[in-house]
């Protein structure tokens, strides 16, 4: 009964906010606080306060959400343990030891292990153009601006 009282007055608050603000010609920002207002209301005549102030004020409410939370960690626990086990046991293949500082190498196939470079040989960078040709350029430049 109370929470419906609290939710009335906070709508007619804000509907008196929302008239306020019309009156100052600013109808967008009115129509948006008049529908924030409205919400409330919308609630308490739903039903959704009510079913949430059960909830929260039950004290059998609690107990169940503390069940299901005890419910969650033994879940979580056993998977983790099981998880440890498996990983422990007889369900990994055995890697081999690597040398000191360096990692253990997985056997590859024959052909895979040679690198696929071609020829060897490197492409060569283009050659750049004379230095004549690049001086020409900034002369005729230079002569266009008169200098």
């Amino acid at each position: 009964m109370l929470a419906e009282t609290i939710c009335s007055a906070v709508s007619a608050a804000g509907l008196g906010i929302a008239a306020l603000t019309a009156y100052r010609k600013r109808f967008l920002a009115a129509t948006r606080i008049a529908a924030y207002a409205l919400v409330p209301v919308g609630l308490v005549m739903t039903g959704v306060v009510a079913w949430a102030t059960g909830i929260v004020f039950k004290p059998t409410v609690w107990a169940g959400f503390a069940v299901l939370g005890l419910a969650w960690l033994l879940f979580v626990t056993t998977r983790a343990i099981e998880r440890r086990a498996v990983g422990a046991g007889e369900g990994k293949q055995k890697r081999p030891k690597a040398a000191k500082g360096r990692p253990a190498q997985e056997a590859v196939a024959p052909a895979a292990s040679a690198p696929s470079l071609g020829d060897g040989a490197r492409p060569r960078p283009a050659q750049t153009a004379a230095p004549a040709e690049d001086f020409s350029d900034i002369e005729a430049i230079l002569k266009k601006h008169g200098i």
